[in-house]
């Protein structure tokens, strides 16, 4: 049975990824995925947290921020620091790019990927992580050519997304309307290989058998190998 916006259970939305998108940073990329925007930049930066001086090793970490007007109401602007939702987002997108990274072959150098919502129907931190592996990834790409790096230090891509039941039904790639009906919803992480960085699921009204949630893994898996042809493709349009 079509969804409400015409799709079908195992279909993604509409998915454009454009590399490149803020000039001024060493890494960036805007993903829509259908109504939701998020801009992802990542910046270098030859220092570490005071934790990890002298050890060699570097950190990529991620921060996350809605835009006031992204969402259907206006959204506060956090002046007093990262709320509990936020902190929790910024931990999941940080988690989720260090597993695409060598932090020792990054040595001691700091990539953050802000990624900030412009526009937020559902999905909004699978596609900040999907986004922000194409900003990291530029942005090693870029210490290479100029000399910083010697040996790159990207293990494998990654990419995210949700899955949910809605009304007995398993659908890929959730937007707002969906995601805040489901009877169970999750957000998948994996890396190009079909491993799980991540695997975030509550199940809202009862609860999910096995068999359910196995199910809502292999259809993330679909979606996930679509994104991350996506992200070869953008890279390689901005390929030298």
């Amino acid at each position: 049975m079509p969804r409400h916006d015409g799709r079908q259970a195992d279909e993604l939305r509409r998915v454009s990824i454009s590399a490149g998108a803020v000039p001024y940073a060493e890494g960036s990329a805007l993903i829509v995925m259908g109504n939701t925007r998020v801009l992802c930049a990542a910046s270098v930066e030859e220092y570490v947290p005071g934790w990890l001086r002298g050890q060699g090793s570097g950190w990529v970490s991620g921060e996350y921020s809605l835009l006031p007007r992204s969402t259907l109401t206006r959204t506060r602007r956090e002046r007093d620091g990262a709320g509990g939702r936020t902190q929790e987002i910024q931990r999941l997108i940080g988690r989720s790019l260090r597993a695409a990274v060598d932090l020792q072959l990054l040595g001691e150098r700091m990539i953050t990927v802000d990624c900030d919502v412009l526009q937020a129907d559902g999905g909004t931190r699978t596609a900040a992580i999907t986004g922000g592996y194409v900003a990291l990834a530029l942005a090693i790409r870029n210490m290479l050519a100029e000399g910083t790096l010697q040996h790159d230090p990207l293990r494998t891509p990654i990419a995210a997304v949700s899955v949910g039941s809605l009304g007995g039904e398993l659908l890929l790639d959730l937007d707002y309307q969906e995601d805040s009906n489901a009877d169970m919803d999750c957000n998948i992480v994996q890396t190009a290989v079909g491993h799980f960085v991540e695997v975030q699921g509550t199940a809202e009204g009862s609860a999910t058998e096995r068999s359910q949630l196995l199910s809502l893994l292999d259809l993330a898996t679909l979606g996930i190998k679509t994104l991350l042809e996506l992200q070869a493709q953008a890279l390689q349009a901005t390929s030298p």
